[in-house]
């Protein structure tokens, strides 16, 4: 039996360590778009560019919310537009499942598969994963090793 991880972990693990650079303490979350085992793109939840982040300036609540950050996956696929790569049947792998927003947002970009550590609030993502054909795993993250 070999140590050696499965891409899902691989690419699981990668997400983890970018979200080590979010900047709202509420919850850090990393997003990796992947097309054929290479890494297009990466997000973290984060405040727009050039603002102030929820570490300096406090949480911008909504709903119970932070609205001051912008989502991992969001970031993830801006990041891709900025450096015009293109993620059309791309895989995300993000650290907690999407809310319905950045589902919408993955799907009408055409990713195809959406794997995600940890279920995060929104139940409405597995319907809609059914419908578009988009697969979606839970792979929960496994504590790191030494």
């Amino acid at each position: 039996m070999s140590d050696r991880a499965t891409w899902d972990e691989y690419f699981m693990n990668i997400g983890r360590e970018v979200a080590t650079r979010a900047t709202c303490d509420r919850k850090h979350v990393g997003a990796v778009l992947v097309r054929d085992r290479s890494i297009l793109a990466t997000g973290y939840n984060g405040s727009i560019h050039g603002l102030d982040h929820c570490d300096e300036a406090g949480h911008l609540m909504e709903d119970g919310h932070c609205v001051r950050t912008i989502h991992a996956e969001a970031n993830a696929v801006i990041q891709a537009a900025r450096n015009g790569v293109r993620i059309e049947g791309a895989w995300i792998y993000v650290t907690a499942s999407p809310c319905f927003g950045c589902f919408k947002l993955i799907a009408n970009a055409g990713v195809k598969r959406i794997v995600f550590g940890e279920f995060y609030r929104d139940e409405r993502i597995f319907e809609f994963a059914q419908k578009l054909g988009i697969e979606l795993v839970h792979a929960p993250m496994q504590p790191r090793t030494a």
